[in-house]
């Protein structure tokens, strides 16, 4: 059995600055964002450019932050943080929303292919691959910082873990926030890639990613965290959507979605 190291929160300051392991976890994702999409950028097919991936990078940072830091105050805590509205500010905390942070990019992108003129379900099939190397980061960030452990686990488990910072007394607890960083980052990561190497019908290489974060929420079902409910439901409810309408294309048409989910309310150019 092990016991979590309680690392320090803060990696290394320059002056009176202190940089946050937290943040130092998303600089990582944004710039594995920067690296491989200027990479998938080169294949003229995909459709889109250097200068995209650039200009959603941009964006993007305030898609998760935003979504994610409001998805978090909104979802879990919303009575605290409206009683003290001025705490939402302070991101280096920690409380940060995956699935806040995913509909602050959705919006983004619907956005940008609005405003471009380039269809919503290729423009997803390219950034789909670039999404869970962030995931990663920010799992890997939520094992340093000690938060969103498992559920009790048996002592006589090689890696269970206990985490002082559960103030339960020591009880060993599956140290999930591993798990969720090899399912959701490293292994979706590596399916994505490989399958979207070759041209795919519009809309599949995001279905597959749908359907990898849905198949990830019903594992956690197995090996859970403490507050992974409303996450399985608003990750479950978006793949289940995405993966129906992106599978086909026709199908996507047809459905009056117009490349982009229909509760948008967006007509995009096609």
């Amino acid at each position: 059995m092990l016991i979590h190291p309680q690392f320090d929160p803060i990696a290394f300051s320059i002056g009176p600055l202190g940089v946050h392991w937290y943040g130092l976890m998303y600089l990582l994702g944004f710039l594995a964002f920067w690296l491989l999409g200027r990479r998938r950028a080169q294949d003229y097919w995909r459709g889109v450019t250097p200068d995209d991936v650039e200009n959603l990078l941009f964006w993007g940072v305030f898609g998760v932050v935003l979504g994610g830091r409001l998805g978090y105050c909104l979802f879990y805590q919303p009575a605290w943080y409206l009683t003290h509205p001025l705490q939402i500010f302070s991101v280096w905390q920690g409380g940060m929303s995956a699935h806040g942070g995913l509909l602050g990019v959705l919006i983004v992108m619907a956005l940008y292919v609005r405003r471009h003129g380039m269809r919503f379900w290729q423009l997803t099939d390219f950034v789909a691959p670039l999404v869970p190397l962030g995931l990663f980061f920010g799992r890997i960030g939520n094992f340093i910082n000690g938060e969103l452990w498992g559920r009790p686990a048996s002592p006589d488990l090689p890696w269970a873990m206990i985490f002082p910072q559960a103030q339960d007394g020591g009880i060993s607890r599956h140290p999930s926030q591993l798990y969720e960083a090899g399912l959701e980052g490293l292994a979706l990561f590596v399916v994505i890639w490989l399958y979207s190497r070759k041209p795919r019908p519009v809309g599949r290489t995001a279905a597959l990613f749908a359907l990898g974060l849905w198949g990830s929420a019903v594992c956690e079902r197995i090996l859970p965290r403490t507050r992974c409910v409303s996450w399985i439901a608003g990750i479950g409810a978006f793949s289940r959507t995405v993966a129906y309408a992106a599978a086909d294309s026709r199908r996507a048409d047809a459905l009056g979605l117009g490349g982009t989910p229909a509760y948008l309310n967006l007509q995009l150019k096609k």
